[in-house]
This record gives C-alpha cells, structure tokens and sequence, in this order.
C-alpha cells in the first residue's frame, strides 16, 4: 500500500510540476506578445485541460514497454516517499478532501440556482406569451428578469435576453448582442468553463489554477468581442454596453455582471486592425512548443521503472 500512495504521489508532483511550467509561460506569452484574443483563449483552455489531463501517467500505465529511455526524477521521488510514511499523508488527504467538498458543493449549489433561475424565467415568458426564435441554430429566448444577456445550458445552449431589450438597444446594436452571444453558444464556452470548475474543485490549493481562471473569463469575452468587430458591428457593441451599464437605462447591468467591462469597452473602441495572424500565429507556435515540451519532460519522469526506496 506504502508503494502504491507512493507512486501516486510521485506521478502527481512531476505532473503538477510540468503543468505549472506550461500555466507560467502561458501568462507570460499572453501578457508580453501580441496576437488575437481568440488564440489567448485557446490558450488558456489548453492551459486548464493540461492542468486536468495526467498524461504522462496515462502514457507510462498503456505503453510502459515502450519507455524504458524514461528515468525518474530522485528529489521528487524522495519527497513523495517521504511524504507516503507516517501520519503526514492522512492529514494532508483529509485537508484536501475537506476543501475539496466545500468547493464542489458551492458549484453544485451555483449550478442549482442558476437552472432554478433558468426555469423560472422560462416560466415567465411562456406566462407574457413573449415568443423567442432562433439565430443560427442556437435557441433565443425573453426572460422577464432584468439580468445582462447571456447563454444558458451547457450541452444545449441557448440565448436569454432580457425583455425590452429590443426597445432599449437599436436593431444594429441588438444584433451585435446577438453575435456575442452567439460565439459563446457555438464554443460551448459554458461546458468549458465548467469543466475547469470541477478542476478548480480537485486543484484548489494551486494559485495558477485559479489564475488560469480568471484569464479564462477575461478572454473568452473579449475573443467574442473580436467575432463582433470582425462583422463589422463594433461600434454598435460599444454603444450597446454603455447602454446596459447606464444606470439610468433599468441597471440591465449590474457591477457583477458587467466584470471586465473597461477591459471590453477599451479593446472594442481601439477597432484593432486585421494585423495580429503573424502575431497570433507565432504565440500558437511558442506556446505549442512549450506545451510539447511539458508532456514530454512529465512522460521523461514519470518512469515505469520507479522504485521506491526503503
């Protein structure tokens, strides 16, 4: 039993050790070079996955006949065997599983009020006999709360605008909302940003993990932002944030909805020009080059041969 928490430990320090690697050049790359904000998304979506994804250790468990070039890394090993023995282990374990819990059921309980939310406006604008319709294959739908628009569902999204938004927005800004939205629904930007809140749950001792979040919420809207410019209806998305953030216009958006706003109003008023796929193109290189080397060097770790001293 000693050998086998051992060897767990072991694979999971040189997996979160190359992990973070990759987590610190991806906010080192993303920060200093240029390049669409789309890319820094995947980016960062890459970034969260390889946090999630062991894949040194899945390699070494399926083709362990196939590396025996792989040597394992001694200081690692000699603190995961140490940390395997005594009383050391169980208290780190029961730590983990403690905030682990926590974590897990502030998701389940976030995720139960906003399909509870969900529901009830979808009551309400059956009630108001308000129809929806359907842009590009993605449902739309009225709610009669007066929230921010935004996508809901996670496999099946759909769009949920508030009701009077039409008579607030013009139709040229309406349809910029709409685009927005609507990169959202067709990434299923959802589903991703729960899968790495489950990783959240898992990881919630590590800051990049956390970092890794925040980035996350910070491109993915601003890469939604770039399909609007790209159509050509920028300025009618900055016009129609300023009006869901106006406080005299019904406080469509409140301070926690509208997070990242400066962020969005600056990078949509600046019209960027179509001059980023060389600088995109290089930071999908470097970054790639640094994930690559990442699998490797865990998979270079993570031995077969590993044997744990006595």
């Amino acid at each position: 039993m000693h050998e086998h928490i051992t060897r767990a430990l072991y694979y999971f320090d040189i997996h979160l050790l190359y992990a973070s690697i990759v987590g610190f050049a991806a906010w080192a790359l993303t920060s200093i070079l240029g390049g669409s904000a789309t890319t820094k998304y995947w980016i960062w979506v890459a970034t969260s996955l390889n946090f999630i994804l062991p894949v040194g250790a899945v390699l070494d468990k399926f083709w362990s006949s196939h590396l025996s070039w792989a040597t394992p890394l001694g200081i690692i090993g000699d603190f995961a065997n140490t940390i395997s023995q005594g009383q050391t282990a169980t208290m780190l374990a029961v730590v983990w599983l403690l905030c682990a819990t926590l974590m897990l059921t502030r998701l389940c309980l976030r995720i139960r009020a906003e399909r509870s939310d969900t529901r009830a406006t979808g009551g309400q604008s059956a009630r108001l006999s308000r129809p929806g319709f359907v842009a590009q294959g993605v449902p739309v739908r009225f709610a009669e709360t007066w929230h921010a628009p935004a996508v809901d569902g996670v496999l099946h999204p759909h769009i949920s605008l508030p009701h009077g938004i039409d008579r607030l927005l013009s139709e040229h800004e309406l349809n910029a909302v709409l685009i927005h939205e609507l990169s959202h629904a067709r990434r299923r930007d959802n589903l991703i940003r729960l899968i790495h809140e489950v990783s959240l749950c898992v990881l919630w001792f590590h800051p990049l993990v956390w970092i890794t979040g925040s980035r996350l919420a910070l491109y993915r809207e601003l890469s939604c932002h770039e399909s609007v410019i790209q159509s050509a209806h920028g300025e009618e998305l900055v016009s129609a944030l300023a009006k869901l953030a106006n406080p005299d216009k019904g406080l469509l958006l409140q301070a926690s909805a509208s997070s990242f706003i400066s962020h969005r109003l600056a990078r949509l008023a600046a019209q960027p020009q179509p001059t980023y796929r060389a600088a995109s193109m290089l930071l999908s290189v470097m970054f790639g080059a640094v994930l690559l080397w990442g699998v490797f060097g865990t998979v270079a770790h993570t031995a077969c041969c590993f044997v744990v001293k006595r």
